[in-house]
């Protein structure tokens, strides 16, 4: 057998495993993209249901399937729910965030000293969980934080009010939601971007729902694991 055949043979061996892991590769993109992915959580802005470096599971065919990589729905399925929390594009600068539904289409909501108000009628709240703030970092706990339980739709949830931070949007007018958005708001009240910043947003942004938390890695400690946050389910 000459050198030039063996060389052959080594080159068709590899092409064969290099063939097998770029589609590997390519499917595992395509499945990432329109069927399930996982994303790590940089900001505080869903405190204290999400904290910072939780890695959460996205369904991506929760409200309906795409194709990979677009924004073009092959169909359409329920909407998301008042509660759930989703992930979308942003319209500012196309990265991925993550919020609370808070608003559906046609409804009319409005903010009057951090309660929300849907179409007329207050959210019920209850004093929250003062321990939730040994889960929140290091930066967060330098302020004073102030918890309570909202009951939004089915969902009851907590939520975090940072009163000492300077001016974030505590009450707004009314709003009535146009038809194909919705109002997103994070946990983390007076330290959020979100609706009451940049608008509502229409639902073809919305890209999947966020149904549970992976895992949590501490960012500010040596990324040591967060047990009390290991494969849990949010609401």
């Amino acid at each position: 057998m000459s050198f030039a055949t063996t060389a052959r043979g080594h080159a068709l061996a590899a092409w064969r495993n290099l063939r097998g892991l770029l589609l590997f590769l390519v499917l595992m993109s395509l499945f990432r993209s329109a069927v399930a992915d996982h994303m790590r959580v940089p900001t505080g802005s869903m405190n204290p249901t999400v904290v910072e470096g939780d890695q959460i599971l996205v369904n991506k065919m929760a409200y309906g399937l795409r194709i990979p990589f677009t924004h073009v729905w092959l169909y359409q399925g329920e909407g998301p729910r008042r509660g759930d929390i989703i992930t979308f594009d942003s319209p500012e600068d196309g990265e991925t965030w993550l919020k609370r539904v808070v608003g559906l289409p046609g409804d009319t909501v409005e903010m009057r000293d951090e309660a929300v108000i849907i179409n007329g009628k207050p959210l019920a709240y209850k004093a929250g969980d003062a321990g939730l703030a040994a889960q929140m970092t290091d930066s967060a706990r330098r302020f004073h934080l102030e918890f309570a339980d909202e009951q939004l739709g089915e969902v009851s949830h907590s939520i975090m009010i940072m009163p000492e931070v300077a001016s974030p949007v505590r009450s707004f007018k009314p709003i009535t939601i146009p038809p194909g958005q919705y109002m997103l708001m994070g946990d983390n009240r007076d330290n959020s971007k979100d609706s009451r910043y940049i608008g509502t947003i229409e639902r073809g942004l919305i890209t999947g729902h966020a149904g549970a938390i992976l895992l949590s890695l501490d960012e500010e400690h040596s990324f040591m694991p967060r047990g009390s946050r290991f494969v849990k389910k949010l609401k």
